[in-house]
């Protein structure tokens, strides 16, 4: 048992990295675990970007391990504010773990997906 981090998150388990694409899009980057333990890590720049104005959610789960239902909740709360105003939560590149629970919960229906990041991405030309 690692003693430093009782009852807190270890930070090595879910790093997420966003930016603005094309000027109106957010790319979020979650690498490691998702859960209730990490979800907020995810939700925070979630909602910056929603707050700013960015309604197209680009989230890049390449490097998602892991999801439950905390961190499943945190998308589909993104979705509803993104669609609220006009835009759309897109999901891309899925691992297989991750795209069992949507598949099994069936929010895969109510995201739009997409293989890569080219697809998911708005053109820039």
């Amino acid at each position: 048992m690692d003693r430093q981090h009782i009852g807190s998150v270890r930070p090595e388990r879910l790093r997420v990295e966003a930016r603005t694409v094309g000027g109106d899009a957010e790319l979020v980057v979650p690498v490691g675990e998702l859960d209730h333990h990490t979800a907020e890590l995810l939700r925070a720049p979630l909602d910056a970007a929603l707050d700013a104005g960015r309604v197209r959610l680009v989230v890049d789960c390449a490097g998602l391990g892991f999801c439950d239902s905390t961190g499943l909740n945190v998308l589909l709360g993104a979705r509803l504010r993104a669609e609220a105003a006009g835009g759309a939560v897109h999901l891309v590149a899925m691992r297989p773990a991750v795209a069992r629970v949507f598949r099994i919960t069936g929010a895969e229906a109510v995201f739009t997906l997409h293989e890569t990041l080219a697809t998911a991405l708005p053109d820039s030309g």
